[in-house]
């Protein structure tokens, strides 16, 4: 390949000489205006001329030289030039700590931080920030605490932007009471301060106050980025609060963050994770330039939904975008295959991952599991099992627990079983899973004396869960649940539901009860289950147009499943239900699970 050589113009200056000082300065612009848009090979012409003239070791040229190959995504460059500038100054350390901070190297930025500290020259405003983000990335809390004392020590703790990097070292850490501390002792704070708090909240799933800063940020008129929209919209996606996330879209109209790839993100989470599918297209079909995050939420939420061939061709189209794929892509792609059975391919997707360098993780290959074991492939889920380089996590057993449980394989489950119990401590989930299996097996005592175990343990079981949103209130019901305020004509509209799907034709299924009470206790039981009561009260509450859509924390149980697809039919109603595995979208009598789920 030939490269087009670069035209050093210097200014014209008929009075004087070019001086020396000039001459660098000169290439030090044209060495920053490659590093602006990433021109590598400009940028490597230039170097060479200054090598030539001789001007490498000159400390602001070292300093550009740095940044250019941060810029350009070689850091390992950056060090070169550091480690051969005779004459270091601050500017020099600073570049090339945050040349490795930038490029995801925070042990190696934490190490020059380290060699920094013991010359004469001290960090300052500009180190700072690199530092404690390389403490964010880490998690380590630990080395953030040293650093802030330093930081206090050294009277840069009301630096507005030192200080807003503490905040989000603390909430990427988890600490958020320590980050709050730092927040409420600055005398002003910027949108990155506002940004991390409202960040921090919502990554420990403390809504209402990641929702209260945000609203608190907009009455102070603080100019919120696409950051701070982001964290608000995953806060509203994980909590389903559509009619909030609406508003805050708007929002994002109106200050023009609607392109943005982390907003679009946000906004694709946003709608999947309240069931409104078709929006999220339109949100990815607007933004122009998706980063792997933005696609990597929407094959997410096409796995979730069930659209796995729009799943596969996304990512046919984001790998001829030239997008690198990363481990979530990987899960998105074994999780759709999972979920409708498609063993061939889920197999060419996990060994695709390989090839593109990423070694799979635990949930990598639960999932692989998990979609052999739905499929009846459960000798060949162990030897996955059994194959591989690291000790089989609670999650991975899990997994081929819940195939020995669709096939009424026993014996394997309580293997299974056993080998989790062997690691510790376990959840809940996994005894009731096991308690289940039994069950279904007809194994009545052998599920009995899980349950027991269950008990004696100390483990308390999951509550089910369903909730529905109405205007600005989400409504929350659990199982046989009468605290409602229109209880009486909820359950007055679940009878009459009850004799029209009875005579279209439903039949309750009693083995998914596991008490040991008669068949008419039993089909009573189910018959109030959390989600019908949602279903109901939005039967007597929604118009008639309005899909129904319920969220449930635990899985659907397959009774349940079938009567929804009865309701579907008899009241012309789509209905979806998103449990904690996927969604469910019911319609005339039949669910987009195709009832493989």
């Amino acid at each position: 390949m030939i490269f087009q050589p670069i035209l050093l113009k210097y200014p014209s200056n008929s009075s004087t000489q070019f001086s020396f000082e000039q001459h660098y300065r000169h290439l030090c612009d044209l060495l920053l205006a490659q590093s602006r848009i990433g021109a590598l090979f400009k940028g490597l012409q230039i170097h060479a001329h200054i090598l030539k003239l001789g001007f490498q070791s000159i400390p602001l040229v070292a300093h550009h030289l740095i940044n250019f190959y941060s810029k350009t995504q070689l850091p390992n460059f950056s060090r070169q030039i550091f480690e051969e500038t005779p004459l270091k100054i601050s500017i020099t350390w600073n570049s090339v700590i945050a040349a490795f901070t930038q490029n995801e190297l925070p042990r190696d930025a934490l190490e020059l931080f380290c060699r920094m500290h013991e010359t004469r020259f001290r960090p300052n405003d500009h180190t700072y920030p690199c530092v404690l983000k390389s403490c964010g990335i880490l998690g380590r809390v630990d080395v953030g605490r040293l650093i802030h004392g330093v930081v206090i020590k050294t009277g840069y703790e009301i630096d507005l932007f030192v200080a807003s990097s503490m905040i989000n070292m603390y909430a990427k850490c988890g600490t958020i009471w320590d980050a709050r501390k730092v927040f409420d002792k600055m005398p002003y704070r910027n949108v990155v301060s506002w940004t991390g708090m409202i960040f921090g909240y919502a990554q420990l799933g403390e809504n209402e106050e990641a929702l209260r800063l945000f609203k608190c940020s907009l009455q102070q008129g603080v100019d919120v980025n696409d950051f701070t929209f982001s964290s608000v919209l995953h806060v509203c996606g994980n909590s389903t609060l559509l009619e909030l996330g609406r508003q805050i879209h708007g929002l994002c109209l109106k200050k023009s963050c609607n392109s943005s790839g982390f907003v679009g993100s946000g906004l694709v989470s946003l709608y999947s994770k309240c069931g409104i599918i078709e929006n999220t297209y339109l949100v990815f079909d607007e933004v122009k330039i998706k980063n792997v995050g933005m696609w990597n939420s929407m094959l997410i939420a096409c796995a979730q939904h069930g659209n796995t061939s729009k799943l596969l061709d996304l990512f046919r189209s984001m790998e001829g975008e030239g997008t690198k794929p990363n481990f979530i892509t990987f899960l998105s792609l074994l999780y759709a295959c999972s979920h409708v059975g498609l063993v061939k391919e889920g197999r060419f997707y996990f060994d695709l991952m390989k090839k593109y360098g990423i070694q799979p993780g635990d949930q990598h290959y639960a999932t692989l599991v998990d979609l052999l074991g739905r499929a009846g492939k459960l000798q060949e889920a162990l030897s996955v099992i059994m194959e591989m380089p690291t000790e089989p996590t609670e999650s991975v057993w899990t997994a081929l627990l819940t195939g020995c449980r669709a096939h009424k394989n026993t014996e394997l489950a309580a293997y299974a079983a056993d080998k989790v119990f062997e690691l510790g401590s376990v959840s809940s989930g996994l005894y009731m899973l096991l308690s289940n299996t039994y069950a279904a097996a007809g194994r009545l005592k052998d599920a009995a004396k899980v349950r027991m175990m269950l008990r004696d343990k100390g483990v308390k079981k999951v509550s089910g869960l369903s909730w529905i949103e109405e205007g600005n209130m989400v409504h929350k019901f659990t199982s046989g649940d009468r605290c409602h305020p229109r209880s009486k004509e909820i359950y007055q509209k679940l009878e009459e539901l009850r004799g029209e799907l009875e005579k279209s034709g439903y039949v309750a299924d009693t083995s998914y009860v596991l008490q040991q009470v008669d068949d008419e206790a039993k089909k009573q039981t189910l018959w109030f289950h959390s989600e019908r009561l949602a279903i109901a009260f939005a039967l007597i509450s929604f118009p008639p147009h309005r899909p129904i859509r319920v969220m449930k924390n635990l899985r659907v149980c397959g009774d349940c499943h079938n009567a929804i697809k009865f309701m579907s039919k008899c009241t012309g109603r789509t209905i979806i239900l998103r449990d904690y595995n996927r969604f469910h979208r019911f319609e005339d009598g039949k669910c987009s699970c195709g009832d493989y789920w």
